[in-house]
């Protein structure tokens, strides 16, 4: 069985660099981007199975991102699972109606990263 494609989309290289590690530690494949505009390209070349997806990026924000990504038919189905330290109050409800399949609160708790993974990509 082929291993399940993560694209991280955040511009913390700490962070992306831990759910890497925890990811790949539990038999997931990870690609890392830094912003938008290469997280876009990123999907484009890797065709991951999901995209972990920070909503506060350098060049454009999450939400942004999402919209670029409808209006491309190879990127449209990936499912995205947003992270964010922003209010859960004020950006979860708009991220999960953009098209969000789930809402990360940072820190990531490992058992809720796994979880939510687990739900949008199922093995």
């Amino acid at each position: 069985m082929d291993k399940k494609i993560i694209l991280i989309v955040e511009d913390d290289k700490d962070i992306a660099a831990g759910l890497s590690v925890r990811l790949r530690a539990n038999g997931y494949a990870t690609v890392c981007a830094t912003d938008a505009g290469s997280g876009i390209d990123a999907a484009l070349t890797e065709h991951p199975d999901l995209i972990l997806l920070d909503l506060g990026l350098p060049d454009d924000n999450g939400f942004v991102m999402m919209r670029r990504m409808e209006a491309m038919a190879p990127l449209w189905s990936i499912p995205v699972i947003v992270m964010s330290g922003r209010s859960p109050q004020v950006y979860k409800d708009p991220a999960l109606i953009a098209g969000a399949k789930g809402y990360l609160e940072k820190p990531i708790e490992n058992d809720q990263l796994l979880a939510a993974v687990r739900k949008a990509v199922p093995s």
